[in-house]
């Protein structure tokens, strides 16, 4: 081939690449243009924008320093104005959800188009993923193979959801891929070039997500791989390389995370309202974590690492340790083990399960062309990935296994390879694969969030499986106002009754509805309202009550304290309508205690409600995350008010329909 020709071929590889990556970001844009912030959106862009206006890092420190700093630098950019910080005592307690509401929605300033800003700029993560994808494909297979593994990463409804949002779940995936495959070509080739990269994409790892914790270790293993390659004679010299590598990439990951904290240990900027204290005081936080505790406080004793990176990490460890999470019906705070190979199972495309089948038939037939050294890091990372993921007990999202899925796209490439498949199958297959990743693409589009596949019943039966970011992130609030606006305006206009799972605004979608509990964690003390007949609006997380008052089934104990406290019904009317009766309770100190007796059983309303929601046919779903029931007089009486006979009535007809 001549060098014009050549140049042709680079042309148009190229072209190509472009055209599918630039197919992956529209549609990522696409959708996330129709959905309101969800749930860690908020918290992210908030902490982002004053880390870049301030230097302050108190505000959501344990989500990653890099992906903040880009989702909040539009916001920054646009001067859009921070809420008053002086008195604000959420400000001074680093509560992120009432600074970030207060941000997104009580300066008078528009929220969205910062938001949008800051999602075009996190899909450049996604673009950058998608290109490691082919080119670490295209080398270990060719160039067909690349096309073959970029097409099934940039189709892909999981990746599609998540690659817009301002979060940290795609950073995270990037970071990972890329710190392995540049650690093991340094390995491969030990120069200063090769080890500079290394280290500095090990340190960006670090500022984008917790979870490059996992790095060390899956770089351990790679090089004791890497020496056992070596004849024996030559292995001693490794114990030089991996000294020399060890020290070099601890310093310049250390260095990489002091710039990103402005080489300052303390996370109170100087120059702005003082603050009291990070979301959780260290005392709450140290002592609960083992071995954790005492590393950070090593760490804090000699100002190792800045103090907001120690207690983000602190932080993570502690709430991985329990947290509600819920599983086709279970829940639980510890996890499941069978948690994430089941969400691997429903919410991977059938092609791509398809792919992996019959990859695993061609790599047993032509074992002996398969060289582990070539995909030794990627076998490290999704080994290693894997083995952590079943041991946990933070079991809130298919997510969190999103760093897998590039392992697998690659080596499917390997389906195109020239003489795996014989015949016209090496056309016909891919071919087909591929078309079934854009069919699982269209069926779920734009609710990427809430694919899932035909083995788990697909996107309306997911509600039934998992809940939180793996389906129901708070998106669908710009849905809901739609279709009340079609549905439910005028004179016959219905009472609205809204439970809310997310960071969203429903009043800046103009939804004019009671707010159940739930509505959002923003500490705005919610009133007394009196359910009726209308219509009511539930977040399939809340409809499952993943994080409810009751967390599982309505039961006759949970019966017996509803009814308790639904005696006291008249009592919490007067509490929230008459202020004498508010002014005499706070003198008398138990004003808080009463409250909390409303909320407990304001909690258990709604449970005692979904329970009867949950077997009784919506009119409608909006974007699989949003359900809306009409209810009549009667059945609120029976859902919500009437004796435990009553309900049980109201079950087994709804059931019976």
């Amino acid at each position: 081939m001549t060098p014009a020709a050549d140049r042709r071929t680079s042309w148009t590889i190229a072209a190509g690449v472009a055209a599918l990556l630039a197919l992956h970001a529209g549609l990522a844009l696409w959708a996330v243009s129709r959905e309101s912030v969800t749930a860690d959106e908020l918290l992210h862009l908030t902490g982002g924008y004053f880390y870049n206006k301030y230097g302050d890092y108190r505000i959501q420190p344990e989500n990653g320093n890099l992906p903040q700093r880009v989702a909040g630098l539009p916001a920054w950019l646009m001067g859009a104005p921070p809420p008053p910080l002086a008195d604000n005592i959420y400000w001074r307690t680093s509560d992120g959800s009432v600074v970030g509401h207060q941000f997104f929605y009580e300066t008078g300033h528009d929220h969205w188009p910062m938001l949008m800003a800051g999602r075009a700029l996190m899909t450049l993560f996604s673009v950058a993923t998608g290109v490691l994808v082919f080119c670490w494909s295209r080398r270990l297979f060719g160039t067909p193979a690349g096309f073959l593994s970029l097409a099934f990463y940039a189709l892909c409804p999981n990746f599609l959801a998540h690659a817009a949002l301002t979060t940290s779940d795609v950073p995270a995936v990037f970071f990972l891929l890329a710190s392995l495959g540049a650690f093991w070509r340094h390995l491969s080739d030990p120069g200063w070039r090769n080890g500079l990269l290394s280290a500095a994409l090990l340190g960006l790892a670090c500022v984008a997500k917790y979870s490059a914790v996992l790095l060390p270790p899956m770089m351990l293993v790679l090089l004791v791989s890497r020496a056992a390659l070596d004849p024996v004679g030559r292995r001693r010299r490794w114990w030089r390389i991996g000294a020399v590598t060890t020290l070099g990439h601890a310093a310049v990951a250390v260095a990489i995370i002091w710039a990103f904290y402005g080489f300052r240990y303390s996370g109170f900027a100087p120059g702005v309202p003082p603050a009291e204290q990070y979301t959780v005081v260290w005392q709450d936080v140290l002592p609960y974590i083992g071995i954790h505790g005492r590393l950070v406080e090593f760490c804090r004793a000699w100002h190792l690492l800045p103090e907001a990176f120690l207690y983000g990490y602190a932080w993570v460890v502690q709430s991985a340790a329990a947290r509600a999470a819920f599983l086709a019906g279970q829940h639980g705070i510890y996890g499941w083990v069978s948690f994430f190979p089941l969400a691997f199972l429903w919410k991977t495309p059938v092609a791509v399960l398809v792919a992996l089948a019959a990859g695993l038939v061609v790599a047993a037939r032509h074992r002996q062309k398969v060289r582990l050294a070539a995909i030794a890091p990627l076998v490290v990372l999704f080994a290693g990935y894997w083995a952590i993921s079943l041991a946990s007990k933070l079991n809130i999202g298919h997510r969190h296994i999103l760093p897998t899925y590039p392992v697998l796209f690659i080596l499917i490439g390997g389906l195109a390879a020239p003489g795996v498949l014989a015949g016209r199958w090496r056309t016909i297959l891919p071919v087909l694969l591929v078309a079934g990743q854009l069919a699982a693409n269209l069926g779920a589009a734009p609710h990427y969030l809430a694919f899932f596949n035909v083995f788990a019943g697909g996107p309306a039966n997911g509600y039934r499986l998992l809940v939180d970011s793996s389906l129901d992130w708070g998106q669908d609030l710009p849905g809901l106002a739609a279709w009340l606006r079609t549905h439910n305006s005028g004179p016959t206009a219905q009472p609205v009754y809204l439970s809310y799972f997310g960071s969203g605004e429903p009043d800046y979608y103009h939804i004019a509805a009671t707010k159940l509990p739930f509505v959002n964690g923003f500490k705005i003390e919610h009133p007394w309202y009196e359910p009726g007949p209308g219509l009511y609006c539930i977040s399939a997380t809340n409809l499952q009550q993943a994080y409810g008052t009751t967390g599982g089934a309505w039961n006759p104990e949970y019966e017996k304290e509803y009814q308790t406290l639904r005696a006291r019904e008249p009592y919490f009317r007067e509490f929230s309508q008459n202020p004498e009766v508010r002014r005499d309770l706070e003198r008398a100190g138990t004003a808080r205690a009463f409250q909390r007796s409303w909320q407990r059983y304001d909690g258990l309303r709604l449970a005692r409600l979904t329970a009867y929601l949950r077997v009784k046919k919506p009119v409608s779903v909006i974007g699989y995350s949003i359900f809306i029931y009409q209810l009549d007089a009667a059945e609120v009486n029976a859902a919500m008010n009437g004796p435990y006979s009553q309900w049980l009535m109201a079950i087994a007809n709804a059931s019976a329909h």
